[in-house]
This record gives C-alpha cells, sequence and structure tokens, in this order.
C-alpha cells in the first residue's frame, strides 16, 4: 500500500487492537492467474503471528492458496473529506483506517482443529450478544470448511487522518464529520491526532 510517513501506523498494539476491532477482511490470492478475494472474520493468535479463519471447501481459494504469498486486508472507519472543511484551500479527499498483512497460508483439514476455529470465531462474536448462542455444527457443516492459518510476514498499518492538515483543519473535519454522522470516524480523529 502507499505509505506516506505521516500515515504510517508502527505502535504493534494499536495494530493488533485495530485488527481484533476490525477483523473481518479480505484474503486475497491467485486463483488460476487471477487475483481472487475472499470477505471473511479472521482471529488473531495470542502471539500476534498468525490469522485463523475458514473457507468454504466449494471455493477454489482454498485449493490453491497453499504457499502463496496471499495478503488480507482490514478496513476501519471511513469517509469523504470535504474541502469545506478546511480553514486554507485543498482538494477533496478520503480519510480511512487500513491494515494489509502479508504471509504464506496453511490449510487446516483435520476436523477437531477446524471445529476448534469455527467455535473460538462463533464464542468471539456470540460473546457481545445478552444470551450467547451455544455452537451446535453437524458433522457434514464442519466437513464442508477447511481451516485456513495465515503465518504474518509483514504488516502494513495506515490512517489517513488528515494528519498533513493543520490542527485547526483537523478539528473542522472531525467536526464535519461528526455531523455528517460519521461518528466512529471523527473519534478516531480526536483519539489519533487532536
Amino acid at each position: 500500500m502507499y505509505l506516506p510517513k505521516h500515515f504510517e501506523v508502527v505502535d504493534n498494539d494499536e495494530i493488533f487492537a485495530f485488527m481484533d476491532a476490525n477483523s473481518f477482511g479480505q484474503l486475497i490470492s491467485n486463483v488460476d492467474g487471477r487475483l481472487f478475494s475472499t470477505h471473511i472474520p479472521f482471529l488473531i493468535n495470542k502471539e500476534n503471528t498468525k490469522l485463523i479463519g475458514h473457507l468454504a471447501k466449494q471455493n477454489p481459494q482454498y485449493k490453491s492458496i497453499k504457499g502463496q504469498e496471499i495478503l488480507v486486508t482490514m478496513q476501519g472507519a471511513h469517509d469523504y473529506i470535504s474541502p469545506s472543511w478546511f480553514e486554507t484551500p485543498g482538494v477533496p479527499t478520503w480519510n480511512y483506517q487500513a491494515v494489509h498483512v502479508y504471509g504464506h497460508c496453511e490449510v487446516i483439514e483435520e476436523p477437531e482443529r477446524v471445529a476448534n476455529i469455527v467455535n473460538a470465531l462463533t464464542h468471539k462474536h456470540e460473546s457481545t450478544f445478552e444470551i450467547p448462542w451455544q455452537p451446535e455444527y453437524r458433522e457434514a457443516m464442519l466437513n464442508a470448511i477447511v481451516g485456513i492459518e495465515i503465518t504474518i510476514s509483514e504488516i502494513q498499518a495506515k490512517y489517513k487522518l488528515s494528519q498533513n492538515r493543520s490542527k485547526q483543519d483537523q478539528k473542522q473535519i472531525s467536526e464535519g464529520l461528526d455531523t455528517r454522522g460519521t461518528k466512529e470516524l471523527a473519534g478516531e480523529m480526536r483519539r489519533n491526532r487532536l
């Protein structure tokens, strides 16, 4: 990704917290000579060295992914930025947060390991419900998927939050985003830069 220094995030705790909070990403690899993307939720292992997920066996990506360098993209809050919010002249732009993860993928077919992945993903997302659903996956369902484990080789993190604008412009942009209803991005601007 194009990564000017003033937008680059290098704090590992911040990066992994972002990845955990925005863990629905795009798994991008090569299938039959073309780029191929699957949108899936990911888990991060405790050591922050692997991304874990699963794919349908009918997804052609799983058959060719082993051994390839893959890319996972994760995106956070984003929105259009109007020059009308600037004190000094400027051009329209877009503010956003994104992380790109490169690595190599292992395909997991052992039923017990696949079940552990699915149960961990379910637990993570069900834990926000007042009465969490308890997993009961039939064997046929688990046999229709494979687990994937991506060993992370590189992470690129970018928060483009108007750091190249004056503090007054940043304040006005965050206020404009609040008014527009993009409160999460406005909050991220205030948390990270103002």
